[in-house]
């Protein structure tokens, strides 16, 4: 396996020849030029590529023509990866850290009324935003997708920066969830149900759940970022009910305020890769009543255990950590 190069070789204002970052919003994002991902690159190339990654907390790249084994030939510069998902029991053939982000995929798989059931879970004013699998003790330390299909008009994908939410709180409220602890599920904050849909019934077979800091200290920038979402976050531990809700609808509403985010759209050959440690994302939401087609790819790196800023490290109450290989359960 190629060594995993880090940042450190890089100086703040040098870039390897012919490459070049260009920011996009004014928290978050930037575009890189002048990479080839599909090329075998030089370890200064890694390394500037993982410090504009820290520092911008996602970067995109546009006009890659990568398939399946050149993604995971990139990623893996960066970390060991995860299996596809800890649900995905079909992933593509000698590709296992593949997770196909397709509706019409999930449709084959859990039945036509997928998409208006998704829908009808969800909170209203949040709709879908989600940092990639916190259900699991250690979530991915990052996420690299790539775009194969996508509809001529939609689709964007939007990311927030946690760390700059965090630094917009006040101070009295920063110092307040620093000590905090919050309980992450799949389905977390969705109506229950009765179980006789294909994806509740594998979610419960293969139960997540994990207790994590609502604030972690970023192991590589030692920053400190908020660690809730509204698509995982099931309740902050140690207060009631009633509070734990006033306070969840408080940081997810702030964490999800445009100032602290960044809307990509997407074109054939688009690959955004992005800090999960530092930022939450939220799928398009304009397509559901389209028959368009939207096919991306997904690979995610192995993370370590959240730490917050008084030491607690996450502790599992279900299940195992998200490693590279999966035993998934279908009932």
């Amino acid at each position: 396996m190629t060594a995993v190069v880090t940042a450190e070789s890089v100086t703040e204002n040098d870039l390897p020849q012919g490459i070049t970052v260009r920011r996009v919003a004014g928290h978050i994002g930037a575009e890189i030029g002048g990479v080839d991902l599909a090329a075998e690159l030089d370890d200064t190339v890694i390394a500037a590529v993982r410090r504009e990654l820290l520092r911008h907390k996602v970067i995109f790249f546009r006009d890659q023509n990568i398939g399946h084994a050149e993604q995971i030939a990139f990623a893996r510069r960066f970390g060991e990866l995860t299996h596809a998902h800890p649900h995905e029991d079909a992933p593509p053939a000698e590709f296992p850290e593949i997770l196909t982000i397709d509706p019409v995929r999930y449709e084959q798989k859990y039945g036509k009324a997928f998409r208006d059931e998704y829908r009808k879970r969800q909170y209203t004013y949040y709709s879908g935003w989600h940092t990639d699998v916190t259900a699991a003790v250690n979530p991915p330390a990052a996420s690299l997708l790539r775009a194969e299909v996508v509809p001529e008009f939609g689709g964007d994908t939007t990311w927030s920066n946690q760390v700059a939410a965090y630094a917009g709180l006040s101070e009295p409220l920063r110092a307040f969830v620093d000590g905090l602890r919050a309980e992450h599920r799949f389905l977390a904050g969705q109506e229950a149900g009765d179980e006789s849909d294909e994806l509740s019934r594998r979610i419960k077979a293969n139960l997540l759940v994990s207790v994590h800091p609502v604030v972690r200290v970023h192991p590589e920038t030692e920053e400190k970022a908020l660690f809730v979402n509204p698509g995982f976050t099931h309740r902050i531990v140690d207060v009631s009910s009633v509070e734990s809700r006033k306070l969840l609808d408080l940081l997810f509403e702030h964490l999800t305020q445009p100032e602290y985010t960044v809307r990509f759209r997407w074109q054939p050959g688009s690959v955004a890769f992005w800090d999960n440690r530092a930022t939450t994302h939220l799928g398009p939401q304009d397509l559901g009543h389209l028959d368009v087609q939207r096919t991306l790819h997904r690979v995610t790196l192995i993370g370590d255990r959240p730490v917050g800023p008084d030491g607690f490290t996450s502790e599992i109450v279900a299940g195992q950590e998200f490693r590279a290989t999966a035993d998934v359960k279908t009932n």
